[in-house]
C-alpha cells in the first residue's frame, strides 16, 4: 500500500499534534535506509518505514524519535511481519544487535511495528564492573528508557564468547540502567547463555502484555557457564525501583547448562539479588534442569499475585491449573480459568463496553491473566505456536512430539513421537533460517509410537528445529548441536 506525503502528514497529526514542528521522514522515499533517516532526524521527529526487509543494525544515537512501520496508521499487524530489520549482516560482528538504544534516550524514543531478527548481540563492557559481555541479540538498551512496543522479536541470539568475554545473554532484549517500557511484543525463539528472552540488569523496567515464548538458555560454548532464566533473567535494581512484570504470557522457555549457581534454573523467570513485582501473568510449560519455573537466588524476591504458575506459588490470587489456550496465538479458550482471574482492582480492567471485555480479552472487564488482559491489551504480531509441550495445549492431546534426547547432542540424537490416528506423516529438520536440512519421515503411518535417529555429523554447531506434521497437526521443537 502506498501513502502520499499529504495523507501521511494528515494521519500523523493525530499522533504528534503536540509536536507542531516535527518532521516526518519516510523510508525509502526520503532515505534508502532506516539508519540514514535516523541520522537526519531531530528530537520529536517520526521515521516511517515501508514494508520490506532491511539488512541493518540501527542505532538511535540519542534521538528521542518515533521509528515505526506502517502499523502506526491502522494497527494492522500484517505490517509487523512485513517490515523486517534483519541484523544478520553487520558491518562489525562486535556490533550486531538489530537495534541499539544506548545514549540516554527517554520514553519518547519509540520503536514500533517491526520484526527484529538475525541479531547476534553487541560486545559491551558492563557499567558495574562485571566484565565484558555479548548482549542484546535483538535489542541492546543501556542508560536509556525507551518504549519498545508492538514488535515481533525472534530468532536472535547472544551466544558469542572469546578472549576476555565473561558471557553472553539477552538473546531477545538486554536492558540495563534505565527504565524502559517493553509493551505488547512477541519475544520468541531467541537464545543466550542467560536470559534467553530478556535480561534486566540494574533497571526499573516495565514488562507488560508480551508473549515470551520458546526462548532458550544453553551452553553454546563448551566450558562456558550459563546463568539461567530461559524467559527472563533479572539482576539488581536501579535505586529502589522494582521491576514490573505484568500481564505477560511466559510459556515454553528452557534453561539448561552448568557452571554457575543459576545454571539450569528458572525456565520461566530467574530473580537474582533484585525485586520483581509479578502480577496477572501466565507462567506455564517452562523447563529447567532443577528447581521451579520461577526461582529466587542471592536474596532475590519475586512478589507474585494473581498469576497462573505451573507448580504453584504462594500469594493472593495465584492459581495452578491448565490455562487452556486456543491453538493459535495463546488466546484463552472460553473455558480458561485465566479469564477474569487477574487483579480485581479496576485499574487493571480489560478494555470493554457495557461491562463486556473487547477481544482479545474475554469475559467481563475484570483483568484476564496473560498477554491479552489489562487496559493496554491489543492484538499482537502473527506467530505460530510450535514447541510448547503439546499435552498442555487444547486440541493436541492425542499427538505427542518428545524433546530429542540427548539435547544438546553430538553428532546424533533420538526423536520420539506419538500419533493417534493413521495419516500421512512427515518429520523434517530445519535450520534457524527455515531451510530444510533433512527429511526423516515422509509416508503414511498407522497410529502408534515411533522413534527415529537424526545424524548431524555433516552439520555445523547450532540450533535446529524438527517438525512433525500429521494431516492438520503441526508440532515443532528445538534442538541444539554442539561439536
Amino acid at each position: 500500500m502506498k501513502f502520499s506525503s499529504t495523507i501521511i502528514l494528515a494521519i500523523l497529526s493525530i499522533f504528534i499534534s503536540a509536536k507542531s514542528f516535527a518532521t516526518v521522514i519516510e523510508v525509502p522515499n526520503d532515505y534508502p535506509t532506516i539508519q540514514q533517516a535516523i541520522n537526519a532526524s531531530n528530537d520529536g521527529d517520526t521515521v516511517i518505514v515501508s514494508p520490506d526487509r532491511y539488512y541493518e543494525n540501527i542505532n538511535f544515537n540519542g534521538k528521542n524519535i518515533l521509528v515505526t512501520s506502517h502499523y502506526i496508521f491502522n494497527n494492522d499487524i500484517n505490517f509487523i511481519s512485513n517490515t523486517i530489520i534483519d541484523g544478520s549482516q553487520p558491518n562489525d560482528p562486535d556490533t550486531a544487535s538489530c537495534v541499539l538504544i544506548i545514549s540516554g534516550e527517554d520514553s519518547s524514543a519509540i520503536l514500533q511495528g517491526f520484526t527484529l531478527t538475525g541479531g547476534t548481540g553487541t560486545k559491551w563492557t558492563d557499567e558495574h564492573g562485571a566484565g565484558i559481555f555479548f548482549e542484546g541479540g535483538g535489542i541492546l538498551i543501556t542508560l536509556s528508557s525507551p518504549t519498545i512496543k508492538n514488535n515481533l522479536i525472534m530468532n536472535n541470539e547472544a551466544l558469542r564468547t572469546g578472549t576476555g568475554v565473561t558471557s553472553a545473554g539477552g538473546g531477545g532484549i538486554r536492558v540495563g540502567d534505565g527504565n524502559p517500557h517493553i509493551l505488547n511484543n512477541v519475544i520468541m525463539y531467541n537464545s543466550g547463555m542467560y536470559g534467553g528472552g530478556i535480561v534486566l540488569n540494574y533497571t526499573g523496567a516495565v514488562i507488560r502484555n508480551n508473549i515470551i515464548y520458546n526462548n532458550q538458555v544453553f551452553q553454546a560454548v563448551a566450558g562456558a557457564p550459563t546463568f539461567g532464566g530461559g524467559g527472563i533473567w533479572a539482576f539488581n535494581n536501579l535505586g529502589s525501583t522494582p521491576k514490573i512484570i505484568e500481564n505477560n504470557t511466559i510459556v515454553g522457555n528452557t534453561s539448561s547448562g552448568t557452571g554457575s549457581g543459576g545454571a539450569g534454573k528458572g525456565g520461566g523467570i530467574l530473580v537474582w539479588a533484585t525485586t520483581l513485582e509479578v502480577k496477572n501473568n501466565i507462567i506455564w510449560s517452562n523447563t529447567q534442569i532443577t528447581g521451579t519455573q520461577v526461582i529466587q537466588l542471592g536474596g532475590g524476591i519475586a512478589n507474585l499475585f494473581y498469576n497462573l504458575v505451573e507448580g504453584g506459588w504462594p500469594g493472593t490470587g495465584n492459581i495452578d491449573v491448565n490455562p487452556n489456550f486456543e491453538e493459535t496465538h495463546f488466546y484463552l479458550s472460553d473455558s480458561s480459568a485465566c479469564i477474569d482471574a487477574g487483579d480485581p482492582d479496576t485499574i487493571y480492567n480489560d478494555p470493554g463496553a457495557g461491562g463486556i471485555a473487547i477481544f482479545p480479552s474475554k469475559g467481563s472487564v475484570r483483568n484476564d491473566m496473560g498477554a491479552y488482559g489489562g487496559p493496554a491489551t491489543v492484538e499482537l504480531a502473527e506467530f505460530t505456536i510450535s514447541s510448547v509441550d503439546d499435552n498442555n495445549l487444547s486440541g493436541l492431546n492425542s499427538y505427542k512430539l518428545e524433546q530429542n534426547y540427548p539435547n544438546p547432542f553430538n553428532p546424533s540424537t533420538n526423536i520420539s513421537f506419538r500419533i493417534a490416528e493413521s495419516g500421512f506423516s512427515s518429520l523434517k529438520v530445519y535450520d534457524v533460517l527455515g531451510n530444510e536440512i533433512s527429511t526423516l519421515i515422509n509416508e503414511e503411518l498407522s497410529a502408534g509410537e515411533y522413534e527415529v535417529v537424526f545424524d548431524g555429523n555433516a552439520l555445523p554447531s547450532g540450533i535446529y528445529f524438527y517438525q512433525l506434521k500429521v494431516d492438520e497437526y503441526n508440532i515443532s521443537k528445538k534442538m541444539v548441536l554442539i561439536k
